[in-house]
């Protein structure tokens, strides 16, 4: 079974098709996506918008002018130090194709497409392995270490969730600079913790390009959009290499209503937060191991004696709940599986069904509910 395992969250149609179950019975916990839903004034425009033909009939603004305006006041950087594109993904090619890098340092386990977009550029990869002993915690002078060209990271690191400090992340820009290597940072979930961004110091380290995501935070990953904070140099000629027109006019206007609804973005953190810390505590009272997260999501581990692919499968035969395993995560061991944080009464259903996986399997568990 583990051969077949989705290689993202959210792949319902596959894990459906695979189990022989309708999609829409399955509650799937393995994409990271606010639970809320997009903004409600993002709904509001896209309904009015179409209401307009000319939002269909005429080009996108090539140089998505209001829309960069938008995400600089949002990230609390100049204009001229955004780029924005249909996703992280092209973003990520277009900075390996334009700093022509040749090789680079890549802690793991990581964001699969990491690997996939180096490789595709063909750039010599050196993997530096964190492990679950230091809750998959950066080791800056080791990852300095090397002639590596450039540095490729996340934070919150994906898939554990865990938060590298300010402090730690400047150390490792500052001495990567002064070994002439990039720092290319994925802060796809920073919206939750965005007073731990680098995103403000693109200025003062030219060496630095972030990567910020409206997908997870805003509910959107259906609209693609995400956007790269750099220096004004760099951002002009990555404007140069990304296909003209790779956001629709539609994406555009929601990703800038979604960034500019502020009522949205304080209750995401207040409700993130404690339905984090709620399911963290009963997911440990069931005896799993779960790790730090500043995230959305929720790294845990299961005791030795429990059969991973098992639990896997009777959660979804049995309980209709989709969990991200991490068996093909690379240098992870087996028996970790990612959970978003959903709604109190959906993740009340996660536990429920975790409780009576793990009695079924022979490990003893108390309730927690």
């Amino acid at each position: 079974m583990s051969n077949s395992l989705p290689l993202h969250g959210g792949q319902l149609r596959q894990i459906a098709e695979q189990f022989g179950i309708p999609a829409a019975e399955l509650l799937d916990f393995s994409p990271n996506i606010n639970p809320e839903g997009p903004p409600a004034a993002v709904l509001s425009l896209l309904r009015s918008s179409l209401d307009n033909p000319s939002t269909l009939t005429s080009y996108p603004d090539l140089s998505e002018t209001d829309l960069k305006r938008s995400l600089a006041h949002y990230a609390g950087v100049g204009f001229e130090n955004i780029v924005v594109g249909n996703g992280f993904v092209p973003l990520l090619d277009a900075v390996l194709r334009t700093l022509r890098i040749r090789s680079c340092r890549l802690p793991v386990p990581a964001f699969v497409e990491y690997r996939r977009a180096l490789t595709r550029a063909q750039i010599e990869i050196a993997p530096h392995t964190l492990t679950c002993e230091s809750d998959f915690r950066y080791d800056v002078e080791a990852m300095l270490s090397g002639t590596q060209d450039a540095i490729l990271l996340a934070n919150p690191q994906n898939p554990s969730g865990v938060l590298a400090g300010g402090e730690a992340l400047l150390q490792l820009t500052c001495g990567a600079a002064a070994r002439n290597k990039y720092v290319l940072l994925d802060e796809a979930f920073i919206d939750y913790c965005p007073e731990s961004s680098l995103a403000g110091e693109t200025d003062r380290y030219p060496n630095l390009i972030v990567f910020r995501s409206l997908t997870k935070f805003f509910g959107m990953p259906g609209l693609r959009v995400a956007y790269a904070v750099t220096n004004p140099e760099m951002s002009g000629l990555l404007d140069e290499a990304i296909a003209p027109w790779s956001v629709t006019t539609l994406a555009s206007l929601a990703a800038g209503a979604a960034v500019e609804d502020k009522p949205y973005a304080t209750r995401t953190l207040a409700l993130n937060g404690e339905r984090r810390s709620r399911l963290q505590k009963a997911i440990d009272a069931l005896g799993v191991r779960v790790y730090p997260s500043a995230a959305n999501f929720l790294l845990f581990r299961l005791p030795d004696s429990v059969d991973s692919e098992a639990l896997w499968n009777r959660m979804i035969l049995d309980h209709r709940v989709v969990l991200r395993n991490c068996a093909n995560y690379e240098a992870v061991t087996d028996g970790h599986f990612r959970a978003a944080v959903r709604n109190d009464s959906e993740n009340d259903r996660l536990i429920e069904a975790l409780m009576q996986v793990l009695a079924s399997l022979g490990m003893y568990v108390a309730d927690c509910l």
